[in-house]
């Protein structure tokens, strides 16, 4: 019976994924650039990129702070949801790559546990969208022609009605 319940909210489950990821994210992004939430701000923030193996660590810091601000926002609501949680994907294997990784899996000796299940939660938002309860399906409709199922024809059909 609560299987059968469950399976009509697949769009809630995606709603409470987005906000709880975009608040993450929101809150990270606001102490990077601002110094929210006890942040260093945007001059602390670059100051700790240059210590890492980071390309252009002055640039990077204001691009990833801008990312984790806006895209928090963005899952909130449900906009652009696979594009931003592709770009915060990106920016946790970047966490993982140069800062947490070499400390092992486990957040007691600032592993990379926690950027694993975000980048876990970015991909999955990435691959399914916001669902019906975002703005994404509001701006951005589902188009009435799709690929047909054998790849091998390349051409477009309308769906079945």
């Amino acid at each position: 019976m609560l299987e059968k319940w469950m399976a009509n909210y697949s769009s809630l489950a995606l709603l409470i994924l987005r906000a709880t990821i975009g608040i993450i994210f929101f809150a990270h992004g606001g102490q990077k650039l601002f110094g929210f939430f006890g942040g260093t701000g945007i001059a602390g923030t670059v100051e700790t990129f240059s210590t890492l193996p980071i390309v252009f660590p002055a640039l990077m810091a204001w691009i990833v702070s801008g990312i984790e601000l806006f895209g928090g926002i963005a899952l909130i609501i449900g906009i652009l949801t696979r594009e931003f949680s592709l770009l915060l994907a990106m920016i946790m294997f970047g966490a993982i790559w140069t800062v947490h990784g070499p400390n092992g899996f486990f957040m007691a000796n600032n592993g990379f546990e926690y950027n694993f299940a975000l980048l876990g939660g970015c991909l999955s938002l990435a691959f399914s969208g916001g669902g019906a309860l975002s703005l994404d399906v509001m701006f951005f409709p589902k188009p009435k022609w799709t690929f047909v199922k054998d790849p091998s024809q390349f051409k477009l059909e309308p769906p079945a009605e």
